[in-house]
């Protein structure tokens, strides 16, 4: 940061804005990582190719005190963020983005209640696996162990 406070004051230019724009999204991510984590609030990310469902459920997780956000993809996880994942989207995942499917330990949402689906969710390390369609109680119960397995 010093180095580029003397090129911006020895030189006359600052910084370029999206640099600064960046830094400063990420500066707000991580002081709303700590405030989450203060406040016990559970971050719950719903990845599901039907956009609508996934939204839906994400309502649901709100009107319940969760965090919660839909996407159509994975994108970059938060810590200690909970995820949600219907395997249809697995198809359209990079490897680096498997990986870290892999790593966050998913709660898997499927229409699919067939051995091939259940043995994917396994691959993926999955903490729990749910079939469509999913009774948010049920999911909220799947998204508390998966907490409670997070804090051992």
């Amino acid at each position: 940061m010093r180095a580029e406070l003397e090129v911006a004051i020895g030189d006359g230019e600052g910084p370029p804005v999206e640099r600064l724009l960046s830094d400063l999204r990420e500066a707000l991510e991580l002081v709303g990582d700590v405030e989450a984590a203060a406040l016990g609030v559970v971050r719950v990310l719903v990845v599901d190719d039907d956009e609508r469902l996934g939204e839906l459920t994400a309502r649901g997780l709100r009107r319940m005190g969760y965090d919660a956000e839909a996407s159509g993809r994975l994108r970059s996880l938060r810590a200690r963020e909970v995820v949600v994942f219907d395997l249809g989207v697995l198809n359209s995942l990079e490897a680096e983005e498997h990986a870290a499917l892999t790593v966050a330990r998913p709660i898997v949402v499927t229409g699919a209640a067939d051995p091939g689906a259940r043995a994917l969710a396994d691959n993926l390390g999955a903490s729990d696996y749910l079939v469509k369609p999913v009774e948010l109680d049920a999911l909220v119960a799947a998204i508390k162990r998966r907490i409670a397995e997070e804090r051992r």
